[in-house]
């Protein structure tokens, strides 16, 4: 931890921060030093697939079922598994390059995802991440090795904002290339159509796996709190510009914003989906903190 710095948590602190991987360990370890840590959960073994029986094998392991259909023995072998296979997405599209003051949508989710990474891994769990915008741009599948942070935080760092969005599109994608239950945790600003990305989030569920969505906006699409003409400018369509006095649409723009947020979080309740919206000045122990609520 930097010496005299105990505000590791603040995103405008962590944003001075270069390395990635440092970003990660002080909001870690700083929030693990807060936090009284409950008993490690062991882990626990899956089963992966069949084998003829051969002498000396386990009579306990034979699969009866199998010899019933095939009139042959069979083995049930096993592949030792955390307790928690856990996919981090996060959103790589243009629109999260925004900021208003200080870090922008993407630097903070990318220090949210590498930092719930780290936390996942030190817990001797299994951690993967997906960036994307309106394609995949890297899959990361978990692993429980504890040096699979560095492959991780590799795909982080070499992946900037840019792209059009496609939320639904992606989560079906990559919903149809999980093959084993985990967590699902999403990272995003969710500026997309809604009706698209809450059928992508139900694919998840679907499949039984937990689903975690980190809502992350800035401040100021929130409050829209310009004064005076303002050119507003997609960052996903260049040709999309508008000049506006934020003082006479704010009241208006203020309750649509309301409205979809209101949405959203029912649409996830509605699907057995956890929703945190997340202000990129919220502080980062806040945010890692939810993931811990839902760990237990």
């Amino acid at each position: 931890m930097p010496e005299g710095n105990k505000n590791y948590f603040d995103p405008k602190v962590l944003a001075g921060i270069a390395n990635l991987s440092l970003r990660a360990r002080y909001v870690v370890e700083g929030l693990m030093s807060g936090v009284h840590r409950s008993r490690a959960k062991g882990f626990s073994v899956e089963f992966e697939e069949h084998r003829e029986y051969s002498p000396g094998d386990e009579i306990r392991r034979i699969d009866w079922k199998a010899l019933g259909k095939f009139d042959r023995y069979f083995i049930k072998e096993y592949e030792d598994e955390t307790n928690l296979r856990a996919y981090l997405l996060l959103d790589s599209s243009a629109s999260m390059n925004y900021a208003s003051d200080g870090i922008t949508k993407f630097d903070y989710g990318c220090t949210l995802t590498a930092s719930l990474a780290y936390l996942i891994l030190r817990q001797q769990d299994a951690a993967g991440v997906v960036t994307f915008s309106d394609r995949i741009e890297a899959f990361i599948p978990p692993r429980a090795k504890r040096d699979y942070l560095i492959q991780i935080l590799h795909a982080l760092e070499n992946r900037g904002p840019g792209g059009d969005t496609d939320v639904g599109k992606i989560l079906d994608e990559i919903a149809g290339q999980i093959r084993r239950r985990g967590l699902v945790v999403l990272v995003s600003d969710l500026l997309d159509e809604p009706a698209e990305i809450v059928k992508g989030l139900r694919q998840f569920r679907f499949k039984g796996n937990d689903v975690i969505v980190f809502h992350v906006l800035d401040q100021a699409e929130l409050d829209l709190p310009f004064d005076g003409n303002i050119l507003f400018e997609d960052l996903e369509a260049a040709d999309l510009r508008v000049v506006a006095d934020p003082r006479s649409i704010r009241t208006t723009y203020r309750a649509v914003v309301q409205e979809f947020i209101t949405e959203m979080r029912k649409q996830c309740l509605d699907n057995s989906i956890d929703y945190q919206l997340i202000s990129t000045t919220t502080p980062l122990d806040q945010a890692l903190a939810s993931y811990l609520s839902w760990r237990g």
